[in-house]
C-alpha cells in the first residue's frame, strides 16, 4: 500500500511540474512597457519614474485561487523588502471600488491598480498570476506565469539586483 502512495504522489508532483513548466510566459519586450495608473489607495504610480529600482509587477485577479494563494507571500515581502516598489495589477472586470474591498479582505497591503487597455495590450498577460521583475535600467529582467513563494520572489529580485 505503501508503494502505490508512493507512485500517486511521484505522479502528481511529476503532473504539477509539468504544468508549472507548460505555462506561457508572456511575450514581452526587452524594456518593460511604460504604464501611468492610479492605486485604488489613490496614489499615482508611472513605472519610468522608478528607473534607477527594482520593480515588481504582480498581475492577478479576485478569482483566481493560484493568486490569492501566493498574496501572502507577496505582502510579507513588500513588507520585508520597502526599498522594492511592487503593484498588483487587477486583470478584474469588477467596479475598482469591488477590487479595493476583495483586496483589503485579502490581505493586499502593498497598492494596487486595476488594469487598462493600454496595459493588458503592452504586457499581454493571459495566464495568472504572472510576475513581471523590470531591473533598474528598465528592461524586463524577470518573467514568470504561475505562483511564486517568498523564497523565489526574493531570489528572483537579488538576482535581478545584482
Amino acid at each position: 500500500m505503501l508503494k502505490d502512495w508512493g507512485v500517486a504522489i511521484g505522479l502528481a508532483a511529476a503532473v504539477y511540474l509539468a504544468i508549472a513548466w507548460l505555462q506561457p510566459t508572456p511575450d514581452l519586450p526587452d524594456v518593460a512597457p511604460d504604464f501611468s495608473v492610479e492605486t485604488l489607495q489613490g496614489e499615482s504610480f508611472r513605472l519610468t519614474e522608478l528607473k534607477g529600482q527594482v520593480v515588481v509587477l504582480n498581475f492577478w485577479a479576485t478569482w483566481c485561487g493560484p493568486c490569492r494563494k501566493e498574496i501572502p507571500d507577496f505582502t510579507r515581502f513588500a513588507e520585508d523588502h520597502p526599498q522594492v516598489p511592487m503593484i498588483g495589477i487587477s486583470m478584474d472586470d469588477l467596479p475598482p471600488s469591488r477590487v479595493k474591498a476583495k483586496a483589503k479582505a485579502l490581505g493586499i497591503r502593498y497598492p494596487v491598480a486595476m488594469v487598462t487597455k493600454e496595459i493588458r495590450r503592452a504586457y499581454n498577460v493571459r495566464t495568472l498570476p504572472t510576475t513581471v521583475i523590470v531591473g533598474p535600467d528598465g528592461k524586463v529582467a524577470y518573467a514568470r506565469t504561475g505562483t511564486m513563494s517568498y523564497q523565489s520572489l526574493v531570489r528572483a529580485v537579488r538576482k535581478v539586483s545584482g
